[in-house]
């Protein structure tokens, strides 16, 4: 019902940026909250952030706060993650996916829907 479709990623140094969208395609009303995740080899999907339906509210993994921000454009259809003072811990593969309830929003079975990911590597 709802195709998402991650782009953006790829390398940087330390310390750079990077901006991540998510464009979203198939039934998109806008009563989605938004996450995204990331996922190292051997390591378990984590929240990164998530953001409300309206885009007036957003919540981050403590490990990103104050560096990252999550948000989105429903007449666009589209979901970005800004991500700056980029670490090497920041390493992964990220996704995009949307959740149909207000349930379980910090781990992975709440959403229902997930794009195919898009690395980012960052470097010393």
């Amino acid at each position: 019902q709802v195709q998402l479709v991650e782009s953006g990623g790829g390398l940087v140094q330390a310390g750079g940026s990077l901006r991540l969208s998510c464009a979203a395609s198939g039934r998109t009303s806008g009563a989605y909250v938004m996450g995204w995740f990331r996922q190292t080899p051997g390591k378990e999907r984590e929240l990164v952030a998530f953001i409300g339906q309206s885009g007036s509210s957003a919540t981050y993994a403590g490990s990103v706060k104050g560096r990252f921000t999550i948000s989105r454009d429903n007449a666009k259809a589209r979901v970005y993650l800004q991500m700056n003072s980029l670490k090497p811990e920041d390493t992964a593969v990220y996704y995009c996916a949307a959740a149909p309830a207000l349930i379980r929003l910090w781990v992975p079975d709440g959403y229902r829907y997930w794009g195919q990911g898009t690395q980012v590597t960052v470097s010393l």
